[in-house]
């Protein structure tokens, strides 16, 4: 299928990040190949996702739908706009979408997870305000929330809507914009915004930065000095499941809590050290101290590591926050025998 490209419309180029979840990356494809804005490339980056042997093949026969590699994925659509690229081996999630997003070549880059969707008109929306404002770095919108299976949440919709505070921000241009980036947290740079590429460094943002690597680039897009483009309608929709880092941090997966942590130290320490964030030091402050206590949390939850790394870490919080029972618990398990921990954190 080959698309005509409008010369009056600029390129934009859709990263999507991929690791061995082929359905929900055939509905994000879909998503951007339905895009009523045309003229776009889709870089698609595989993280090394296990690709099917001929063994696999044959033991599922010709009656059955054998599982697809993302790269059988991308040939399904027959389309020239989508890139395809995959690395030989896992080199994580924060490297696999710096490569896509480095591989861009429009005027213009949005980030697409691939368990997230977009509606039809999320380019078409988006890209005008853009074109408008030679002075805004980015354009965002609001978006739903949806399940493992693709039913809109209204509910969790609504709670992330105020969570985020884009209730209470007005359409249009907002410049300076720091509050809203770091603070709020209001812009979904990872599935909800489109980007002008000549503005970011993407040498820029240091791998510590993790699986925050969302939070850090709406931060560097902050301190641009540039305006950020609110369009309050919701375009786009964001899968809440299981297997999202987001959900493995907050329940028992040691590993995430670690991965969390880490990079939530290393960003609310640049965002401290930072002159134009200093009046938010404060609110920088607490939330470093509260990823030492997750940090440390991950350390008490892994069977990788000793008790005794989390305390630093506790001992830390604790001072600097004086009384919170959150990091006093956490550093009375690092005294309790660890059979005990581990009954204790799988409750």
């Amino acid at each position: 299928m080959l698309h005509s490209n409008s010369s009056q419309e600029p390129l934009v180029s859709v990263i999507i990040p991929t690791y061995n979840r082929p359905e929900y990356l055939k509905q994000a494809i879909d998503s951007a190949v339905k895009q009523t804005y045309q003229n776009i490339e889709i870089i698609v980056s595989d993280n090394c996702s296990p690709e099917s042997s001929q063994k696999e093949v044959e033991s599922f026969g010709d009656s059955c739908i054998r599982p697809k590699s993302p790269r059988e994925v991308v040939e399904s659509f027959g389309d020239s706009r989508i890139r395809f690229f995959r690395h030989e081996e896992n080199v994580g999630m924060f490297a696999n979408q710096m490569n896509a997003f480095k591989m861009a070549q429009g005027k213009y880059v949005a980030s697409l997870h691939d368990d997230d969707i977009w509606n039809e008109d999320f380019l078409e929306k988006l890209v005008p305000p853009l074109e408008e404002n030679p002075d805004v770095i980015l354009a965002f919108c609001d978006q739903y929330v949806i399940d493992a299976q693709g039913k809109i949440n209204y509910l969790s919709s609504d709670e992330y809507t105020k969570a985020y505070k884009r209730n209470s921000l007005n359409k249009g241009v907002h410049q300076p914009f720091y509050e809203i980036a770091v603070v709020h947290k209001s812009i979904p740079t990872a599935a909800a915004c489109v980007i002008r590429n000549e503005f970011v460094d993407w040498d820029s943002i240091p791998p510590e930065v993790g699986g925050m690597w969302d939070l850090y680039l709406a931060y560097l897009c902050s301190r641009s000095g540039h305006g950020a483009y609110y369009h309050p309608e919701r375009l786009t929709r964001y899968r809440a499941h299981e297997q999202t880092d987001t959900n493995l941090s907050g329940g028992g997966d040691a590993q995430a809590k670690i991965r969390k942590g880490e990079a939530e130290i290393f960003c609310y320490e640049k965002f401290m050290a930072d002159e134009n964030l200093k009046n938010y030091k404060p609110y920088f402050k607490q939330k470093w101290l509260e990823a030492h206590t997750t940090l440390a949390l991950g350390y008490l939850r892994s069977q990788e590591t000793i008790q005794a790394q989390a305390r630093p870490y506790l001992w830390r919080a604790l001072w600097e926050q004086k009384f919170n029972l959150r990091t006093i618990a956490a550093l009375t398990l690092s005294f309790t025998p660890r059979p005990l921990v581990n009954k204790l954190l799988k409750v």
